[in-house]
């Protein structure tokens, strides 16, 4: 590994006590996670999340506290990096007006990048379901708190 990759993620859950995941193909692959994404130069953690969050849910969020940080050495899918996660609660400061899925992978069109979102309960929240290490392990973790 070359350099170090950091990524924010939000944990956004709706009043049903669902947790709202995004599905994405991108570089040749499908795979589930949580909606946020890799911090930019010179941007602090709760502003990328924001950011994440404005760029692919058009939501502003408030950031309620820290769930997790990667805790063990994760090579990146994409690129020879390692990856540091930061996972936090969020909530939601508006509407959430997104063409919320039942399916995985459930695409709106065609393309080499796509997304879709959906709505998860807690309650069925698998580890199966993720493509990614430390989104497993947050979903042990959240699976622990139940």
């Amino acid at each position: 590994m070359e350099y170090f990759n950091v990524r924010v993620y939000g944990l956004l859950l709706n009043d049903d006590d669902e947790l709202l995941i995004s599905d994405e193909q991108e570089y040749g692959m499908r795979f589930s996670k949580f909606p946020g994404g890799g911090l930019e130069l010179g941007e602090g953690l709760i502003d990328g999340l924001k950011r994440e969050f404005m760029e692919e849910c058009n939501l502003e969020i408030e950031v309620v506290g820290h769930f997790y940080t990667t805790d063990f050495a994760v090579k990146s899918a994409f690129n020879n990096s390692q990856v540091i996660s930061v996972y936090y609660q969020v909530r939601s400061l508006g509407t959430v007006n997104l063409n919320i899925k039942t399916a995985a992978f459930d695409f709106d069109g065609e393309g080499e990048v796509l997304q879709a979102f959906r709505w998860v309960p807690l309650t069925a929240l698998s580890t199966a379901d993720f493509e990614f290490p430390t989104d497993k392990r947050v979903v042990e973790l959240l699976q622990n708190e139940l």
